[in-house]
Protein backbone atom coordinates (compact mmCIF):
# COMPACT_ATOMS: atom_id res chain seq x y z
CA UNK A 1 0.00 0.00 0.00
CA UNK A 2 1.40 3.27 -1.13
CA UNK A 3 1.20 6.57 1.13
CA UNK A 4 2.30 10.18 0.29
CA UNK A 5 5.36 11.05 1.85
CA UNK A 6 6.99 14.64 1.54
CA UNK A 7 10.22 15.04 0.43
CA UNK A 8 12.52 17.20 2.63
CA UNK A 9 14.70 19.52 0.09
CA UNK A 10 18.07 19.90 1.39
CA UNK A 11 20.58 22.92 0.04
CA UNK A 12 23.80 21.46 0.89
CA UNK A 13 26.74 23.57 1.41
CA UNK A 14 29.39 21.79 -0.75
CA UNK A 15 33.04 22.54 -0.24
CA UNK A 16 35.93 21.48 -3.16
CA UNK A 17 38.50 18.67 -1.45
CA UNK A 18 40.00 17.34 -4.47
CA UNK A 19 40.30 17.51 -8.93
CA UNK A 20 38.11 14.24 -8.44
CA UNK A 21 35.59 14.73 -6.32
CA UNK A 22 33.34 17.54 -4.12
CA UNK A 23 32.39 16.97 0.07
CA UNK A 24 28.87 17.95 2.13
CA UNK A 25 30.10 20.18 4.20
CA UNK A 26 26.79 21.25 6.19
CA UNK A 27 23.27 20.94 5.15
CA UNK A 28 20.72 23.54 5.87
CA UNK A 29 17.25 22.28 5.80
CA UNK A 30 14.73 24.65 3.62
CA UNK A 31 10.82 24.18 3.29
CA UNK A 32 9.65 21.77 1.60
CA UNK A 33 8.68 23.08 -1.90
CA UNK A 34 7.72 20.05 -3.68
CA UNK A 35 4.37 18.02 -3.66
CA UNK A 36 3.84 15.55 -1.77
CA UNK A 37 5.59 12.19 -3.44
CA UNK A 38 4.03 8.59 -3.31
CA UNK A 39 6.37 6.03 -1.18
CA UNK A 40 6.34 2.63 -0.73
CA UNK A 41 8.49 1.25 2.13
CA UNK A 42 9.12 -2.10 0.43
CA UNK A 43 10.20 -3.27 -3.07
CA UNK A 44 7.09 -5.91 -4.42
CA UNK A 45 8.55 -9.40 -4.60
CA UNK A 46 8.82 -11.14 -8.40
CA UNK A 47 6.09 -12.23 -10.29
CA UNK A 48 8.01 -14.43 -12.61
CA UNK A 49 11.67 -15.28 -12.72
CA UNK A 50 14.73 -13.18 -12.48
CA UNK A 51 18.48 -13.80 -12.78
CA UNK A 52 19.99 -15.15 -9.71
CA UNK A 53 21.78 -12.75 -7.72
CA UNK A 54 25.56 -13.63 -7.35
CA UNK A 55 26.93 -14.93 -3.90
CA UNK A 56 29.29 -13.51 -1.41
CA UNK A 57 29.85 -9.94 -2.95
CA UNK A 58 30.12 -8.55 0.24
CA UNK A 59 27.38 -5.62 0.58
CA UNK A 60 26.47 -3.72 3.26
CA UNK A 61 22.88 -4.24 4.32
CA UNK A 62 23.01 -2.80 7.19
CA UNK A 63 23.45 1.16 6.34
CA UNK A 64 20.13 3.60 6.15
CA UNK A 65 20.83 4.76 2.55
CA UNK A 66 18.53 7.47 2.70
CA UNK A 67 20.76 10.45 2.06
CA UNK A 68 23.48 8.39 0.86
CA UNK A 69 23.73 9.93 -2.53
CA UNK A 70 26.46 12.28 -3.42
CA UNK A 71 25.47 16.06 -4.09
CA UNK A 72 25.64 17.14 -7.33
CA UNK A 73 23.98 20.14 -9.79
CA UNK A 74 24.69 18.49 -12.60
CA UNK A 75 25.63 14.94 -14.24
CA UNK A 76 27.58 14.26 -17.39
CA UNK A 77 27.22 11.25 -19.22
CA UNK A 78 29.80 10.47 -22.04
CA UNK A 79 28.82 7.97 -24.54
CA UNK A 80 32.05 5.97 -24.82
CA UNK A 81 30.63 3.02 -25.85
CA UNK A 82 32.88 1.20 -23.77
CA UNK A 83 31.44 -1.46 -20.82
CA UNK A 84 34.40 -0.76 -18.16
CA UNK A 85 37.09 1.64 -17.70
CA UNK A 86 40.29 2.06 -15.82
CA UNK A 87 39.65 2.99 -12.65
CA UNK A 88 40.34 6.70 -12.75
CA UNK A 89 38.17 7.14 -15.81
CA UNK A 90 40.41 10.28 -17.08
CA UNK A 91 43.09 7.96 -17.72
CA UNK A 92 41.06 6.64 -20.53
CA UNK A 93 42.64 6.93 -24.05
CA UNK A 94 40.41 8.20 -26.86
CA UNK A 95 37.89 10.93 -27.16
CA UNK A 96 36.12 10.13 -23.78
CA UNK A 97 39.74 10.61 -21.67
CA UNK A 98 40.12 13.88 -23.43
CA UNK A 99 36.65 15.60 -22.79
CA UNK A 100 37.13 13.93 -18.79
CA UNK A 101 40.67 15.53 -18.50
CA UNK A 102 39.38 18.68 -20.37
CA UNK A 103 36.23 18.98 -17.71
CA UNK A 104 38.68 18.66 -15.25
CA UNK A 105 40.96 21.07 -15.66
CA UNK A 106 38.67 23.63 -16.05
CA UNK A 107 35.68 23.04 -13.13
CA UNK A 108 38.30 21.22 -10.81
CA UNK A 109 39.97 22.95 -8.14
CA UNK A 110 42.11 25.91 -9.70
CA UNK A 111 40.46 25.85 -12.89
CA UNK A 112 39.03 28.51 -14.60
CA UNK A 113 35.31 27.57 -14.61
CA UNK A 114 36.04 26.23 -10.93
CA UNK A 115 32.77 26.98 -8.48
CA UNK A 116 32.71 24.84 -5.40
CA UNK A 117 29.11 25.53 -4.96
CA UNK A 118 28.55 23.69 -8.17
CA UNK A 119 29.42 20.04 -8.61
CA UNK A 120 29.64 18.19 -12.09
CA UNK A 121 29.45 14.81 -11.93
CA UNK A 122 31.31 13.12 -14.63
CA UNK A 123 30.83 9.64 -15.59
CA UNK A 124 31.60 7.50 -18.90
CA UNK A 125 28.52 5.43 -19.84
CA UNK A 126 28.54 2.33 -22.46
CA UNK A 127 26.08 4.31 -24.29
CA UNK A 128 27.34 4.26 -28.37
CA UNK A 129 28.53 8.35 -29.50
CA UNK A 130 26.38 9.35 -31.91
CA UNK A 131 27.73 7.72 -35.48
CA UNK A 132 28.54 10.96 -36.87
CA UNK A 133 30.80 11.57 -33.53
CA UNK A 134 33.16 8.77 -33.47
CA UNK A 135 35.86 10.58 -34.69
CA UNK A 136 38.82 11.16 -32.28
CA UNK A 137 38.21 14.65 -31.70
CA UNK A 138 34.71 14.25 -30.69
CA UNK A 139 32.26 12.37 -29.01
CA UNK A 140 28.38 12.56 -27.73
CA UNK A 141 27.48 13.38 -23.72
CA UNK A 142 23.69 13.56 -21.60
CA UNK A 143 23.97 16.23 -19.35
CA UNK A 144 21.56 15.45 -16.26
CA UNK A 145 19.04 16.57 -15.23
CA UNK A 146 18.85 19.25 -17.71
CA UNK A 147 17.62 16.52 -19.74
CA UNK A 148 20.14 17.65 -23.01
CA UNK A 149 21.65 15.20 -25.29
CA UNK A 150 24.90 17.12 -27.08
CA UNK A 151 25.33 14.73 -30.32
CA UNK A 152 28.79 16.21 -31.04
CA UNK A 153 30.74 17.63 -28.80
CA UNK A 154 34.75 18.57 -29.50
CA UNK A 155 37.17 17.64 -27.64
CA UNK A 156 39.14 20.59 -27.75
CA UNK A 157 39.28 22.41 -24.95
CA UNK A 158 38.27 25.72 -26.43
CA UNK A 159 35.17 23.48 -27.53
CA UNK A 160 35.04 21.87 -23.95
CA UNK A 161 34.47 25.10 -22.33
CA UNK A 162 32.11 27.00 -24.68
CA UNK A 163 29.98 23.65 -23.75
CA UNK A 164 30.62 23.98 -20.24
CA UNK A 165 29.38 27.52 -20.65
CA UNK A 166 26.48 27.26 -22.83
CA UNK A 167 25.24 24.58 -20.87
CA UNK A 168 26.67 23.29 -17.24
CA UNK A 169 27.33 26.51 -15.38
CA UNK A 170 24.59 27.55 -13.46
CA UNK A 171 22.52 30.06 -14.08
CA UNK A 172 22.73 32.18 -10.75
CA UNK A 173 25.40 32.14 -8.68
CA UNK A 174 25.43 31.42 -4.95
CA UNK A 175 25.43 33.96 -2.56
CA UNK A 176 28.80 33.28 -1.15
CA UNK A 177 29.87 34.57 -4.89
CA UNK A 178 28.94 38.26 -4.21
CA UNK A 179 32.11 39.08 -2.85
CA UNK A 180 34.03 38.48 -6.46
CA UNK A 181 34.47 41.17 -9.11
CA UNK A 182 31.65 41.21 -11.18
CA UNK A 183 33.77 40.01 -14.05
CA UNK A 184 34.62 36.90 -12.25
CA UNK A 185 31.04 36.42 -11.63
CA UNK A 186 30.13 36.58 -15.15
CA UNK A 187 32.98 33.83 -15.41
CA UNK A 188 31.33 31.35 -13.94
CA UNK A 189 27.69 31.75 -14.86
CA UNK A 190 25.80 29.70 -17.51
CA UNK A 191 26.06 31.97 -21.30
CA UNK A 192 22.86 30.01 -22.68
CA UNK A 193 23.60 32.35 -26.14
CA UNK A 194 26.57 30.01 -26.89
CA UNK A 195 23.90 27.03 -27.05
CA UNK A 196 23.48 28.85 -30.84
CA UNK A 197 26.94 27.01 -31.37
CA UNK A 198 25.82 23.35 -30.86
CA UNK A 199 22.93 23.06 -33.15
CA UNK A 200 22.04 19.26 -32.99
CA UNK A 201 21.86 19.70 -28.88
CA UNK A 202 18.30 17.95 -28.20
CA UNK A 203 15.91 17.39 -25.16
CA UNK A 204 16.00 14.04 -23.91
CA UNK A 205 12.51 12.37 -23.90
CA UNK A 206 13.52 8.95 -23.17
CA UNK A 207 13.67 7.38 -19.60
CA UNK A 208 17.41 6.65 -19.28
CA UNK A 209 18.44 4.06 -16.36
CA UNK A 210 22.17 4.08 -15.65
CA UNK A 211 23.91 0.97 -13.47
CA UNK A 212 27.32 1.02 -11.97
CA UNK A 213 29.15 -1.23 -13.60
CA UNK A 214 32.68 0.11 -13.39
CA UNK A 215 34.53 -3.22 -12.82
CA UNK A 216 37.67 -1.50 -13.02
CA UNK A 217 37.20 0.12 -10.12
CA UNK A 218 35.17 -2.33 -7.40
CA UNK A 219 34.22 -6.05 -8.65
CA UNK A 220 31.04 -5.74 -7.09
CA UNK A 221 29.65 -3.44 -9.91
CA UNK A 222 31.94 -5.13 -12.05
CA UNK A 223 29.63 -8.62 -11.28
CA UNK A 224 26.19 -6.86 -10.85
CA UNK A 225 26.06 -4.33 -13.22
CA UNK A 226 26.11 -6.17 -16.82
CA UNK A 227 23.58 -8.59 -15.23
CA UNK A 228 21.16 -5.82 -13.97
CA UNK A 229 21.39 -4.20 -17.27
CA UNK A 230 19.93 -7.34 -18.43
CA UNK A 231 17.48 -7.79 -16.08
CA UNK A 232 16.16 -3.94 -16.86
CA UNK A 233 16.01 -4.56 -20.55
CA UNK A 234 13.83 -7.46 -20.14
CA UNK A 235 11.50 -6.05 -17.48
CA UNK A 236 11.24 -2.76 -19.34
CA UNK A 237 10.11 -4.79 -22.47
CA UNK A 238 7.76 -6.93 -20.41
CA UNK A 239 6.13 -3.37 -19.27
CA UNK A 240 5.75 -2.32 -22.60
CA UNK A 241 8.39 0.13 -22.79
CA UNK A 242 10.45 0.02 -25.86
CA UNK A 243 14.31 -0.27 -25.39
CA UNK A 244 16.46 2.26 -27.75
CA UNK A 245 20.13 1.40 -28.57
CA UNK A 246 20.67 3.29 -31.66
CA UNK A 247 21.79 7.00 -30.54
CA UNK A 248 20.53 7.99 -33.75
CA UNK A 249 16.81 7.00 -32.62
CA UNK A 250 15.12 9.62 -30.41
CA UNK A 251 11.62 9.48 -29.99
CA UNK A 252 9.43 12.88 -29.20
CA UNK A 253 7.45 11.70 -26.33
CA UNK A 254 6.12 15.49 -25.46
CA UNK A 255 2.68 14.01 -25.17
CA UNK A 256 3.96 10.85 -22.98
CA UNK A 257 -0.11 10.13 -22.10
CA UNK A 258 -0.26 8.91 -25.89
CA UNK A 259 3.26 7.65 -26.60
CA UNK A 260 4.82 4.05 -26.37
CA UNK A 261 7.11 5.56 -23.42
CA UNK A 262 11.13 4.41 -24.47
CA UNK A 263 14.24 3.66 -22.28
CA UNK A 264 17.58 3.63 -22.69
CA UNK A 265 19.78 1.27 -20.26
CA UNK A 266 23.19 1.43 -20.10
CA UNK A 267 26.53 0.98 -17.77
CA UNK A 268 28.36 4.37 -16.14
CA UNK A 269 31.59 4.80 -14.54
CA UNK A 270 31.75 4.87 -10.54
CA UNK A 271 29.33 7.03 -8.71
CA UNK A 272 30.21 6.19 -5.31
CA UNK A 273 29.26 3.58 -2.53
CA UNK A 274 30.52 0.38 -4.18
CA UNK A 275 29.60 -1.19 -0.48
CA UNK A 276 25.74 -1.26 -1.18
CA UNK A 277 26.22 -2.03 -4.99
CA UNK A 278 23.86 -2.43 -7.58
CA UNK A 279 23.91 1.42 -7.60
CA UNK A 280 20.75 2.02 -10.01
CA UNK A 281 20.14 6.23 -10.88
CA UNK A 282 16.82 6.63 -13.19
CA UNK A 283 15.84 10.17 -14.87
CA UNK A 284 12.77 10.45 -15.92
CA UNK A 285 12.47 13.24 -18.47
CA UNK A 286 9.99 15.94 -17.64
CA UNK A 287 8.20 15.27 -20.77
CA UNK A 288 6.48 12.70 -18.89
CA UNK A 289 3.94 14.38 -17.30
CA UNK A 290 1.49 11.88 -16.30
CA UNK A 291 4.97 10.10 -13.64
CA UNK A 292 5.29 12.31 -10.66
CA UNK A 293 8.85 11.99 -10.69
CA UNK A 294 9.07 13.58 -14.39
CA UNK A 295 12.24 15.88 -14.55
CA UNK A 296 13.84 13.77 -11.42
CA UNK A 297 17.07 10.95 -11.09
CA UNK A 298 16.41 8.60 -8.85
CA UNK A 299 19.15 7.25 -6.98
CA UNK A 300 18.70 3.28 -5.51
CA UNK A 301 20.76 1.21 -3.96
CA UNK A 302 21.58 -2.35 -2.91
CA UNK A 303 19.30 -3.24 -5.92
CA UNK A 304 19.51 -7.06 -6.94
CA UNK A 305 17.96 -9.02 -10.13
CA UNK A 306 14.63 -9.37 -7.67
CA UNK A 307 14.01 -5.93 -6.96
CA UNK A 308 14.35 -4.73 -10.83
CA UNK A 309 10.48 -6.51 -12.04
CA UNK A 310 9.29 -3.90 -9.08
CA UNK A 311 11.75 -0.97 -10.15
CA UNK A 312 10.45 -0.86 -13.11
CA UNK A 313 6.59 -1.26 -12.04
CA UNK A 314 6.42 1.18 -9.35
CA UNK A 315 9.18 3.86 -10.26
CA UNK A 316 9.00 3.88 -14.27
CA UNK A 317 5.54 3.08 -14.67
CA UNK A 318 3.29 4.45 -11.49
CA UNK A 319 5.97 6.97 -10.27
CA UNK A 320 6.82 5.97 -6.76
CA UNK A 321 9.96 5.56 -4.57
CA UNK A 322 10.96 2.83 -2.75
CA UNK A 323 12.05 3.23 0.68
CA UNK A 324 14.20 0.91 1.61
CA UNK A 325 16.43 1.19 -1.85
CA UNK A 326 16.52 4.96 -1.80
CA UNK A 327 19.63 6.91 -1.47
CA UNK A 328 18.12 10.11 -2.79
CA UNK A 329 17.25 12.04 -6.01
CA UNK A 330 17.50 15.32 -7.52
CA UNK A 331 15.07 17.99 -9.71
CA UNK A 332 15.73 20.17 -12.44
CA UNK A 333 17.11 22.86 -10.31
CA UNK A 334 19.72 20.94 -8.65
CA UNK A 335 17.66 20.33 -5.41
CA UNK A 336 18.52 17.21 -3.50
CA UNK A 337 15.76 15.27 -2.64
CA UNK A 338 15.87 13.52 0.54
CA UNK A 339 12.92 11.30 2.34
Amino acid sequence: MSALRPFRLLSPRLVYVSRRTYASRTAIKIPAVAPSIPVIDHCPSPTCQCRPMPPDLDIDREKDLNGSMPNYAEQLVICSGKSDWQSRIEDEEGADGELVRSVKGLMGQGGKLSDPYHNVMITNSSFPPTSSSTQESATSAYLLPSFTYIPALPTAPTSVEAFLKAFALPSGLHQAHKILPIEQQNTLKRQPELQRSFVDARKVNEILILICGHGGRDSRCGVLGPLLRDEFEEKLQRQGVALLHDALLAPDTSDARTSVPAARVGLISHIGGHRWAGNVIIYIPPSFSSNILAGKGIWYGRVGPQHVEGIVAETVVKGQVIKELFRGAIGQGGETVRL
